[in-house]
């Protein structure tokens, strides 16, 4: 599949240029601008290349860890399956954790409860160890 980066290109440079960093919160779900990335990495999609993420760690009002979440339902050490209140199941992409700008964040969608964001914790765990 032809991916079209230049399209790409020019929304992170207005996001990068113009966006103000929203407040957020650890166990937040927002969608965001996740992009157009190489190979196997998740994309955004639509014409903004939104997808939501859950705020796993957030360090500071700038940044924060981030897992892509998916509608379809996945089996494995990779994936935890959820249910987002409002939104129906869902599966958080352990695989694709990674470091975010909040100038991504667009809007947030949801709440992960504490006992699920403890269950990601050891999954996480297990899986990095």
């Amino acid at each position: 599949m032809k991916k079209d980066f230049d399209n790409w290109h020019n929304n992170k440079t207005q996001i990068h240029e113009d966006k103000v960093r929203p407040f957020f919160h650890e166990r937040e779900v927002w969608f965001i601008s996740l992009g157009l990335n190489i190979g196997f990495e998740q994309d955004g999609k639509g014409i903004e290349f939104k997808r939501p993420v859950i705020v796993f760690k957030k360090f500071n009002n700038e940044c924060f860890l981030g897992i892509p979440l998916t509608k379809n339902p996945k089996k494995g050490k990779y994936y935890f399956n959820f249910e987002l209140e409002g939104r129906g199941p869902n599966t958080a992409i352990l695989s694709q954790l990674r470091l975010l700008d909040a100038k991504r964040l667009q809007y947030k969608i949801g709440y992960v409860s504490e006992a699920q964001i403890e269950d990601i914790k050891q999954k996480l765990k297990s899986l990095i160890s």
